[in-house]
This record gives structure tokens, sequence and C-alpha cells, in this order.
């Protein structure tokens, strides 16, 4: 008689989320850890995480450079742009080695902004796949939208101090 084994084999989307998390690791900046895999066909094209760029500082040894934005409803949002965004450091690493990416799907840790959405859609990225939502992502779901992007978002809102 054949044992019956009763492991969960994670669905594709779920096994690339959860090595986002593992990527992430790398990040150098406290306020978002976050990883990211491009791929397609079921095969990992390139990863990227968040960090300054290469040679500088990094947050974790210099601080945060952080910058307030005034959004068009008034509310006042705190970035800090030393770093690189997971998903640019993901399709500059493509770009880098001559990987082509169109037509992949993306696996990142939130829905990414603006700036990262134009990159996806210029990329010729076709899905986004968002561990969390972004509170500053209106924008690019509008985008998303008008460029034919699928995008997913598997949780709830990320938080982070001083936001």
């Amino acid at each position: 008689m054949k044992e019956t084994n009763h492991f969960a084999r994670p669905s594709w989307d779920e096994y690339f989320q959860n090595l986002t998390e593992v990527i992430g690791t790398r990040g150098t900046c406290d306020r978002g850890r976050a990883g990211c895999i491009i791929t397609k066909d079921k095969r990992i094209l390139s990863t990227g995480y968040v960090g300054s760029p290469a040679g500088l500082p990094h947050c974790d040894e210099v601080g945060h450079e952080m910058h307030t934005v005034t959004n068009e409803d008034g509310i006042q949002s705190r970035h800090c742009i030393r770093t690189a965004h997971a998903e640019q450091n993901a399709i500059n690493n493509a770009a880098r080695i001559g990987v082509a990416i169109e037509g992949g799907t993306i696996y990142c840790k939130m829905i990414p902004c603006y700036k990262c959405a134009q990159s996806i859609i210029n990329a010729g990225i076709v899905r986004v796949v968002a561990l969390k939502d972004y509170h500053g992502a209106n924008g690019t779901k509008e985008i998303f939208k008008q460029a034919g992007v699928e995008y997913e978002i598997l949780g709830e809102m990320e938080t982070y101090k001083d936001m």
C-alpha cells in the first residue's frame, strides 16, 4: 500500500513570494528590507533588494536620507531616498547581464511606487504580485490599469514607523 504524503506544496505565486522574503534580508534600509523576483515561465530571471547604489553608503551604516512629500490630498508622507527600491534593482540587474524580462511577472513585498511602476511598464513586465498594499500606490494602480499590467495584492496595507 502506498503512503499518502500530506505535505502542502505551495503554489508558484506562494513559492516566489516566499523567496522574496529571503532576498529582502540582504536589504540595507530598515524601513523596507524588501526583496523582489522577476520570473517568466516559472523560472527566476532576476532578483533585487533595497540597497544603495554600488559602492555608496547604506542607511544601516550612515542613517536614512529622509524627504517629506506633500501629496495632492495635502497629507504628508516621509520617504527614505538613499536606497534604490527592490524592483528597480531587479530590473537593473537583469539589464546589466542582458536578461530579457519582457512578458515576465514581478513578485515584491508591496505594490510598487509610481516610479517603479513606470519602469515595470517600460520593461514589458505584464504581471505584478505584491504581498502587501502600499499607502502611496493609487497612481501605480491607475497606470497599471491603463497599461494593461495585471496586479494582485495578497495582503493588507504595509505600515512602518515615520510614514
